[in-house]
């Protein structure tokens, strides 16, 4: 299975939200250290924020953050929630139109498979991916150290 562009920005974007411990960040921010189209993010924040997955400010001071902590946020339900569809195959959808649907074994165990995958993405939260490797993240992504001082 390949996810989308739009489910890698979703969790990249989580990712950076979770090194940041809080910070607010802008979607510029975020484009510019990944190198990604701000415009295409925007709509994925959107729909981070229509999840419950950040918090989105407007205005002067505004920006994005988690909206909870990273070890509530499971990568399977961002998958789920992100993904525009889980039919691997034709026959996955109701309105499919292949000629053996319902007759072959391979839809059960792509459906197998595809469970099997999305299993292993629910037993991870956004803090399993962050641990130990926060400080070089921060660093590889541009975003500052903090200091006692800030």
């Amino acid at each position: 299975m390949r996810l989308t562009q739009y489910t890698d920005y979703a969790l990249r974007t989580l990712i950076y939200l979770g090194v940041s411990q809080g910070e607010r960040h802008t979607i510029r921010d975020i484009a510019e250290a990944y190198d990604i189209s701000r415009h295409h993010l925007t709509k994925v924040v959107q729909h981070l924020h229509r999840h419950g997955f950040v918090t989105a400010t407007r205005g002067k001071g505004g920006g994005i953050t988690l909206a909870r902590p990273a070890g509530d946020i499971v990568v399977g339900d961002v998958v789920r929630r992100m993904e525009p569809s889980t039919a691997l195959v034709e026959c996955f959808d109701r309105d499919g139109q292949c000629a053996i649907q319902g007759h072959c074994k391979l839809t059960r165990v792509l459906r197998e498979a595809f469970n099997a995958f999305i299993a292993a993405l629910d037993e991870y939260t956004l803090a399993d991916l962050l641990d130990e490797r926060e400080d070089r993240l921060r660093h590889v992504l541009g975003i500052p150290t903090l200091t006692l001082s800030d």
